[in-house]
């Protein structure tokens, strides 16, 4: 009699269980369905003891229903996907111009690194070239990743930097430069990520930015890069090249981070004749009075900008806009239209 009441509840428990995966599937009642399991599951176990070696949670549908996904399987412990739940904000590009900086994210790390460079031979070296030394030995690459990476812009500490690919830690070294100049230049191309925890680098807060590329110069061997007009004597080239290359990098605000100064900035690395045409307008007694950036009256499905660049005589007053269009939709800028004359409409 016993064993005909224990084989009873257990086939309605079973019932009872298929009932609520019905009706998570369908999609209707399950709060009613749930709350009447609920009620009478307790009598049911309680009528006849659980075996000993029953796993736990089986007897309430509420149990049930939250240990299970749509596969079937357990999703505890698991990391969500951010891709999954549709709930992933714009994507946010930095094209940022700056100097890379090594921090030491804590005291850990500083002792470790001082260790290291106990057992180097740093004699006759400065402090900075023993810095380089140490860290582009094979043998201390650990201590590269065990740093954290600061881009600072005119002064201001402004990202801290992530490589997408760990192959790209040489960059970092070389970015730190055994003689370092104030001309240096850095230049970073990546993905803006959330603000730093105060952890991760002795609690500097600020942006981390998921590094693409990373390429470091000084501003001479950039200007030296840049093809001289045959018309333009390097005396008169050089130095409107560099006015030019200041100008840009001192517009206010000049993180990288918006598509202005990304298009901006991608001009100054990037397409050289600017600097020819600036050049050529200080020849003909002309002055850099404005560089404007304003959304292409022609982008539609694309998001491209028109930077304008503003010359007036200095006889005359009678100013001359030039512009380029850049496409700044996606991670890396591109020329859409070379350098040509602006009207304004």
């Amino acid at each position: 009699m016993a064993a005909d009441i224990e084989e009873r509840n257990r086939i309605l428990c079973v019932s009872r269980r298929q009932e609520i995966r019905e009706i998570v599937v369908e999609g209707t009642g399950m709060d009613e369905q749930i709350e009447m399991l609920n009620q009478s599951a307790p009598a049911l176990i309680e009528a006849n003891e659980m075996p000993a070696g029953a796993p736990r949670g089986v007897g309430r549908a509420g149990n049930i229903v939250a240990q299970q996904d749509n596969s079937g399987s357990c999703g505890c412990g698991v990391a969500p996907d951010p891709g999954a739940t549709g709930g992933g904000g714009a994507v946010s590009y930095v094209y940022a111009i700056g100097r890379v900086e090594a921090r030491f994210p804590n005291l850990a790390a500083e002792k470790e690194f001082a260790q290291a460079t106990g057992r180097a031979d740093t004699a006759g070296k400065t402090d900075q070239q023993t810095f380089h030394a140490v860290l582009s030995q094979r043998a201390n690459r650990y201590l590269i990743r065990q740093l954290c990476w600061v881009l600072t812009i005119q002064g201001l500490e402004t990202y801290l930097l992530a490589l997408r690919d760990p192959a790209d830690i040489d960059l970092l070294v070389e970015a730190i430069r055994p003689a370092p100049s104030p001309h240096d230049i850095d230049v970073v191309i990546g993905q803006r990520g959330p603000i730093a925890p105060p952890q991760m680098c002795n609690g500097l807060m600020v942006p981390i930015v998921m590094s693409d590329q990373i390429y470091s110069f000084d501003r001479e061997a950039l200007i030296k890069a840049i093809p001289k007009p045959e018309r333009i004597t390097a005396e008169q080239f050089g130095p409107a090249a560099e006015e030019l290359f200041n100008r840009i990098m001192q517009m206010t605000d000049n993180a990288g981070a918006t598509d202005e100064h990304r298009a901006l900035n991608y001009l100054a690395m990037r397409y050289p004749a600017i600097y020819t045409t600036a050049a050529e307008k200080f020849g003909q007694d002309c002055s850099l009075t404005r560089v404007d950036v304003r959304p292409s009256p022609l982008a539609s499905t694309r998001n491209i900008v028109d930077v304008i660049f503003s010359y007036t005589n200095r006889n005359t007053d009678f100013t001359e806009k030039l512009f380029v269009r850049v496409d700044v939709t996606e991670e890396f800028p591109f020329l859409v239209t070379k350098i040509s004359p602006y009207y304004d409409r």
